[in-house]
């Protein structure tokens, strides 16, 4: 599956950003789809992800009630909506595919996913 993420940019502190993921290749809504993020000199960061089948959702700690994730299957398209955005949230902002079809369980790592986007970069000014 080919992904392409968009939405990125500079937002001041207390602002919000919807990114977009469309995705394309096999059947969308077979694999769960999660959201990283990775900051200059860290590791790449668990943000979000969903499974369609079971409707499972999960949000990394740092951005839970702030973040949501959510897709829309006739677009081939996930989102995340992040609201009230901090300069720690600064990062480059990546999505994914967990290869694993039907699978009802959300990964946290990104050993779990098989394909990836090329990311976008959000900014977030103090």
């Amino acid at each position: 599956v080919q992904l392409v993420e968009s939405g990125g940019g500079v937002v001041q502190a207390g602002g919000s950003l919807r990114l977009s993921c469309a995705a394309s290749g096999r059947t969308f809504n077979r694999f769960p789809m999660g959201w990283f993020r990775q900051a200059p000199g860290k590791e790449r960061e668990f943000v979000a992800a969903i499974s369609w089948i079971g409707s499972s959702i999960a949000y990394g700690d740092p951005v839970k009630g702030r973040f949501t994730i959510s897709g829309d299957n006739a677009k081939n398209t996930i989102y995340l909506q992040m609201n009230s955005l901090k300069p720690e949230d600064t990062a480059a902002y990546y999505c994914a595919a967990d290869m694993r079809p039907y699978s009802t369980v959300v990964q946290t790592v990104p050993e779990a996913y098989g394909s990836w986007g090329q990311g976008t970069q959000v900014t977030v000014s103090s």
